[in-house]
C-alpha cells in the first residue's frame, strides 16, 4: 500500500505538469490532460476563468456541463468554476491498449446560448504490472531436439500503454537453454525458448526456469511465470506450418458458420508421429474460442459467434498443430483475424440544448439550438451529414467536428407561423447509407408588429335630435394579429372640431369596447352631421394605432311649429287686408305664407280655413295658402270679414299655427288689373278721358322705369340673369350661419304681388328693409311694405318674373325683406 501511494503521489505531480504543458484552448475548445486514478474532488481545470467567465455569471448565465461518454466522470463546481473529478478514472478499463484516451465534454452556457468542446486526455500511469495467465507453464522437449531449436514461451499482458507497457522478457540463467524474444508485425514482444545445448533426458529430465516480464514504468514493473521443462524420448520432428502467420479480413455481418481460413501444417514423420491435430494455442482468450471454433483433423477456422466492429477491430490468437506421437511434438502460427466495418449503425441526432423560443424580429444569426452528431461506425460509414428543409426560415452552422448550431436565416413572422416543427435528417456516407431523423420545435414569440385594424374604416350611424344624453349610438370593432398585450386594445374619441363644436364635448367612447354614446342631446337645426375620428391604441411596446371615421348623421324631428311670415301682425294678433266689393269669383285676396324650421316631411305644410265670418265666399289653397274669393261679393256680405286659417306640417306628432286675418270690403278701390283691362278693350275707343288716363300712367311708368334703369343693369350684372333687383341692406349682427334651404316663388296672380318663402329657420331679431322694382308692373307706384314680425332673411336672389312659379325655387341664407306691389 506505501508503495501505491507513493505511484499515486508521483502521477500527481505529473499532472501538474501536464496540465500546464498540454492544457490549450483553440476556437471554442479547452483541452486538459489528468493522470489516471485521481481521487475523488480532484480539480482538473477552472473551465470558468479559462472561457473568459465571471464568478458572478456562473449562475446568472447558467453554466453546465455534460458528457458525450454517457458517464459522469467529472462535475462542475457552481462556485467558483472548476471542474472536478467525480469518479476515480480507470484508463484501462474505460480505453483498454488504445493510445488515445479522450473523455469529451459539452460546456454549455444558457443565457445567452453558447458553446464550448472540452476535450480531457486521460494519461496512463504505471498501475498495472506485466502477467501471466498461468504461474506454471509445461513445456515437452524432445531428447532429440537439435541446438538452436525453439519454442514459443506464453507471453505476459500489461495493460498499461506507452512506456508504461510491456518492453522486454528475462529469462533466469540456465547452461541449456536461453531466451530470444522477436518482435511481431505490430510491436508485441513473444518470448522463445532456445536449446543452446542438447539435453539428455538421463541426466536431467527436467530443467527449472523462471521467465520474467518487465515494463517500461518507472519504478519498472514486472511479472513472472515458472516454466517446467520436461526432457521427452525423440519424436524426431514437429509438425511444420505452411505459414507461421495467417491473416484474414472478415466483415462484421459475416454470418456465423462460414469458413474463415483453413491452415495447414505437414510433419514428415509416419504413422502416429505423422498424424496432426490442430487446436487453440493453450492461452487462447476465451472471447476467441466463443467466436471462433477449428476442426481438429482440417485445421478449419469457422466462425461460430457475430463479430462486431464496434466492440473489436481484430483478433489475434495462435493456432498449435501436434502430432499423435508418443513424445508429441508440436508447432505454432499466428492467426490475426481483422473485421470489417460494416455500415450498421444509424447516425445519433443528439439536441445538446433545448431550443430556445425566437422572437419574431430576431436578427438573422440567432442561435436557437445546438445539435450533435455520433455514429459508432468508421471510416465512410462514421461520416455523417445533417440535413434540414430549405423551407424554414432557419440554417444549420457548422461548430465544429459533427456539431452544428440551428440559427435563424430569414424574417420570422409569429401570426403567419407560431411555431416551427423543423424535421432534422442524418444520413451516414456507407453504401448503403443509413439516417435517423429527429424534431426540433421552435416557438415563435410575439413582438408588437401589427397595428390594430378596424372591421370597417368608415361607420354611418343614425341618430335622433333631442335624444336623452347617454343613448347608445353604435359601436365599433377593431382586431388586432398580435397576442397578449400587444393585441389588448383600447379605443378613444381624437379631439376634433365639426362647426366649431368639440367631438369629445358630444360623444364618449367605452375605451375597452368601443361602444359610442351620446353626452349631449342633438338639434337637426344647428348641426346636421358631425364625424367622428375614433383612434384604436394597442397596449403593446411601443404602441401602434390607427383610425377609423365615424360619420354621425341627425335625423330631424318634428319639434318645430310652422313659423307666420306673412301676413304679419304687427301692431296685434290680427292682420287686416282691403279687398273691392267689386272683386269677382277667383280673386286673389292674399296669401298666407309660413316657413317650419324641420327639414323632409315635418316641413310639409298644409293650410285650412278652419273659421270665417261666411265659409262661403273665401277658400284657402292646401298646398299654397292662397285666400281667394269663392263667389263673387254681393251687397249682403258684411263689411268686415275675419278668417282663421290654421298652417299644418306633416310631422309626427303634427304641429300647428293659426293666422287671423280681417279683411274689409270697401268700395272705390282700384279694380283688378284683368278688370281694368277689359274695360279698356271693350270701351277704349269711345272713351277718350280713358285714352289720356292711360297715356298719363303710361307716362309715369317710363319715367319710372328709366329712374331705375341703371340699378336694374348693375343688379343683372352681379346677379343671376334676374330681371329684379333688390337693394339690401345686412343685418349689423353679421349672421353667417348656414344654408337653409329656401324656396322663394314670386306671385303675380291678381293685385296683390308678393314673394313667397317655403322653408327656412326663423334666426334672428333683427329686420332689414329694401326696395324692389317689377318691371311687369301696371301701375307706376309701389308699397314698400316692412314685416311686422322680427323674421329676418338674408341674401334672396330675384329670378326673372317671367319664369313659371315651379322655376322660383333657390337655396339661401336668410330672407332679408319681402316686397309687395299694390
Amino acid at each position: 500500500m506505501t508503495r501505491i501511494k507513493r505511484e499515486i503521489l508521483f502521477w500527481q505531480a505529473q499532472w501538474l505538469f501536464y496540465l500546464v504543458l498540454f492544457w490549450c484552448r483553440t476556437e471554442a475548445q479547452l483541452r486538459y490532460a489528468i493522470p489516471e486514478e485521481l481521487k475523488e474532488g480532484s480539480v482538473v481545470g477552472n473551465i470558468a476563468e479559462d472561457i473568459g467567465l465571471g464568478i458572478s455569471d456562473i449562475s446568472i448565465r447558467k453554466l453546465r456541463i455534460a458528457s458525450e461518454s454517457g458517464k459522469q466522470y467529472f462535475s462542475l463546481h457552481q462556485r467558483n468554476g472548476e471542474l472536478l473529478v467525480s469518479e476515480i478514472i480507470d484508463r484501462e478499463r474505460l480505453c483498454g491498449k488504445s493510445t488515445s484516451c479522450v473523455l469529451p465534454l459539452q460546456v454549455i452556457i444558457e443565457d445567452p446560448l453558447e458553446f464550448y468542446r472540452v476535450d480531457v486526455d486521460i494519461q496512463d500511469i504505471n498501475d498495472n504490472s506485466p502477467h501471466f495467465h498461468s504461474d506454471t507453464n509445461i513445456i515437452e522437449v524432445p531428447e532429440s531436439t537439435v541446438t538452436g531449436a525453439k519454442f514459443r514461451l506464453e507471453t505476459a499482458e500489461d495493460p498499461d500503454v506507452g512506456l508504461n507497457s510491456l518492453r522486454n522478457y528475462s529469462l533466469s540463467k540456465s547452461e541449456y537453454f536461453v531466451l530470444n524474444v522477436k518482435s511481431s508485425k505490430d510491436g508485441t514482444k513473444v518470448p522463445e525458448l532456445v536449446i543452446q545445448k542438447p539435453v539428455d533426458r538421463e541426466k536431467q529430465s527436467v530443467h527449472h526456469l523462471i521467465l520474467t516480464a518487465i515494463d517500461g514504468g518507472n519504478p519498472v514493473r514486472s511479472g513472472t511465470t515458472h516454466i517446467n521443462v520436461r526432457i521427452l524420448d525423440s519424436n524426431d520432428n514437429a509438425p511444420a506450418f505452411e505459414r507461421d502467420l495467417h491473416e484474414v479480413q472478415v466483415m462484421e455481418n459475416t454470418a456465423p458458420g462460414t469458413l474463415v481460413l483453413t491452415v495447414k501444417a505437414n510433419d514428415v514423420d509416419d504413422g502416429v508421429n505423422g498424424d496432426i491435430v490442430y487446436s487453440f494455442g493453450a492461452h487462447t482468450p476465451e472471447a476467441v474460442q466463443t467466436l471462433f471454433t477449428i476442426n481438429s483433423e482440417t485445421g478449419d477456422i469457422i466462425l461460430s459467434g457475430i463479430l462486431d466492429y464496434e466492440t473489436s477491430t481484430s483478433y489475434k490468437f495462435d493456432i498449435r498443430a501436434r502430432d499423435k506421437g508418443t513424445l508429441a511434438l508440436e508447432s505454432h502460427c499466428e492467426i490475426r483475424v481483422e473485421v470489417l466495418d460494416v455500415n450498421d449503425n444509424v447516425p445519433e441526432i443528439t439536441i445538446a440544448s433545448l431550443p430556445q423560443p425566437v422572437k419574431e424580429d430576431a436578427s438573422v444569426g440567432t442561435t436557437v439550438a445546438l445539435i450533435a452528431l455520433k455514429d459508432w461506425d468508421s471510416g465512410d460509414n462514421g461520416k455523417v451529414q445533417l440535413h434540414m428543409s430549405p423551407d424554414y426560415p432557419f440554417k444549420l452552422k457548422p461548430s465544429f467536428s459533427n456539431h452544428f448550431a440551428l440559427v435563424t436565416d430569414g424574417i420570422l413572422d409569429r401570426e403567419k407561423f407560431p411555431e416551427y416543427r423543423i424535421e432534422l435528417k442524418a444520413s451516414d456516407s456507407g453504401s448503403p447509407a443509413l439516417s435517423s431523423f429527429n424534431t426540433i420545435t421552435v416557438k415563435v414569440l410575439d413582438v408588437n408588429d401589427n397595428a390594430p385594424i378596424f372591421s370597417h374604416p368608415l361607420y354611418t350611424v343614425y341618430a335622433r335630435e333631442n335624444c336623452p344624453p347617454g343613448s347608445l349610438l353604435s359601436s365599433v370593432s377593431a382586431s388586432d394579429m398580435d397576442i397578449g398585450e400587444n393585441a389588448k386594445i383600447s379605443y378613444a374619441i381624437i379631439d376634433s372640431k365639426t362647426h366649431t363644436v368639440s367631438i369629445p364635448s358630444y360623444f364618449y367612447i367605452n375605451s375597452e369596447n368601443g361602444t359610442i354614446f351620446s353626452m349631449h342631446s342633438f338639434d337637426y337645426e344647428k348641426i346636421k352631421m358631425f364625424q367622428v375620428l375614433v383612434q384604436a391604441k394597442d397596449h403593446g411596446s411601443p404602441s401602434l394605432s390607427s383610425n377609423a371615421t365615424v360619420h354621425v348623421f341627425i335625423l330631424d324631428q318634428n319639434d318645430n311649429a310652422p313659423a307666420i311670415i306673412y301676413p304679419s301682425a304687427i301692431m296685434g294678433s290680427v292682420s287686416h287686408q282691403r279687398m273691392s266689393r267689386t272683386a269677382k269669383a277667383g280673386h286673389l285676396v292674399t296669401k298666407v305664407t309660413a316657413v317650419d324650421a324641420d327639414s323632409g316631411h315635418n316641413a310639409w305644410m298644409f293650410y285650412r280655413l278652419v273659421e270665417a265670418t261666411d265659409m262661403s265666399l273665401f277658400s284657402v289653397n292646401l298646398h299654397t295658402g292662397e285666400v281667394r274669393t269663392k263667389r263673387s261679393v254681393s251687397e249682403q256680405d258684411d263689411t268686415s270679414q275675419r278668417l282663421i286659417i290654421e298652417i299644418k306640417d306633416n310631422g309626427e306628432p303634427v304641429q300647428s299655427s293659426t293666422v287671423t286675418v280681417d279683411i274689409l270690403l270697401e268700395e272705390g278701390l282700384p279694380e283688378p288689373v284683368s278688370d281694368i283691362q277689359q274695360k279698356n278693350t271693350n270701351y277704349g275707343k269711345n272713351n277718350k278721358i280713358t285714352f289720356y288716363l292711360i297715356l298719363a300712367l303710361a307716362s309715369v311708368s317710363v319715367l319710372s322705369l328709366m329712374t331705375f334703369f341703371v340699378l336694374v343693369v348693375k343688379c343683372a350684372r352681379q346677379g343671376r340673369g334676374g330681371t329684379m333687383c333688390c337693394i339690401r341692406r345686412s343685418d349689423s349682427d353679421g349672421y353667417k350661419n348656414p344654408n337653409r334651404n329656401l324656396q322663394i316663388q314670386l306671385n303675380t296672380d291678381g293685385p296683390i304681388k308678393y314673394v313667397e318663402v317655403l322653408g327656412g329657420d326663423v334666426l334672428s331679431q333683427s329686420q332689414s328693409f329694401g326696395s324692389c322694382l317689377s318691371p311687369l308692373s301696371e301701375f307706376s307706384d309701389f308699397t314698400l311694405v316692412k314685416p311686422s314680425s322680427t323674421i329676418d332673411f338674408k341674401e334672396i336672389n330675384v329670378l326673372d318674373a317671367s319664369l313659371p312659379d315651379t322655376a322660383w325655387t333657390f337655396e339661401s341664407q336668410q330672407v332679408s325683406n319681402f316686397l309687395f306691389f299694390d
